[in-house]
């Protein structure tokens, strides 16, 4: 019996996409179905690598199989971060209308995966608009980084208040909550990074050591998606139960990067810090209100 479904990326070597989510997931006691869009070598920061992308069909087909085996018996949530086009998209979107048929209560955390800054987009054209449009407004939990957050927001993205706003210009399209998971702003000190959780009934951020890699590792954001729908299965979407998913995520976050600083690769250190990502809680950073 699957807790939460999650369809993403899958990479023999390394840990992004899927990768990155179910282990962590698993770990800390969640049964998840993992529904594969790309099987590559490696991820594609590299430069090089080589597999196949699943086409939307393959999808709607594996979707499918474990609908008419499970009747998504059990399942809580559907996670999706990158889905490459629109076509997968659609996939997407199918496989949730299919869930909240059998599971009306199932929650949908989406990561819109699309770009970052300094890199600009990465997807291909027309997907963040199908973002914007299609999945944006579906999706109970949406976790954009600062780059996704200003393009779907449609605004400039320099302060704290802009972030606020962007946010809750989110919320007003669908999502119950929005996490941006990358933050740095006018107020931003230069050795720390933060993150922001803001729904109906608050605004939090949390702000953690800013490692400096030399080259960042890949992942991250798929991680963190992945620890922040756990935390609001357990804790819920209403009160302060996103603050609290906000601190543990960034707990898990924190010592996780720690692991993959220790280990000076450039994959993330997820089997040396397993052991910490499970016992991460929030009392190890510290949270602020903002509204």
């Amino acid at each position: 019996m699957s807790d939460i479904i999650s369809i993403q990326s899958h990479v023999a070597y390394g840990y992004v996409g899927n990768r990155a989510a179910v282990f962590p997931l698993q770990r800390l006691g969640w049964d998840v179905t993992a529904v594969n869009t790309v099987q590559f070598s490696n991820h594609t920061g590299y430069g090089r690598f080589t597999g196949t992308v699943f086409p939307a069909d393959q999808i709607r087909e594996v979707v499918d199989g474990v609908a008419a085996l499970t009747g998504f018996a059990g399942v809580r949530a559907l996670l999706t971060g990158y889905m490459g086009d629109r076509s997968t998209g659609a996939a997407v979107l199918d496989a949730l209308a299919k869930l909240r048929a059998a599971r009306p209560r199932a929650l949908y955390c989406c990561d819109p995966v699309m770009g970052d800054t300094g890199r600009g987009f990465f997807v291909r054209e027309g997907l963040p608009e199908w973002m914007r449009d299609r999945a944006l407004p579906v999706a109970d939990i949406v976790t954009p980084n600062q780059f996704e957050l200003a393009w779907l927001a449609g605004r400039e993205v320099t302060t704290r208040d802009d972030a606020m706003a962007a946010a809750a210009a989110l919320r007003a399209r669908g999502p119950r909550v929005v996490l941006v998971t990358s933050l740095v702003v006018a107020d931003s000190p230069a050795d720390r990074i933060a993150m922001l959780v803001d729904t109906a009934e608050g605004s939090w951020r949390v702000t953690t050591p800013l490692i400096d890699f030399e080259t960042p590792p890949n992942g991250a954001g798929d991680f963190t998606a992945a620890m922040f729908a756990a935390g609001c299965l357990e804790l819920g979407l209403s009160a302060d139960g996103p603050a609290r998913a906000l601190a543990r995520t960034a707990a898990a976050v924190q010592v996780l990067f720690e692991a993959t600083w220790a280990a000076g690769g450039r994959e993330l250190a997820l089997i040396a810090a397993q052991d910490e990502i499970a016992a991460a809680r929030g009392d190890r950073v510290s949270i602020e209100r903002l509204r």
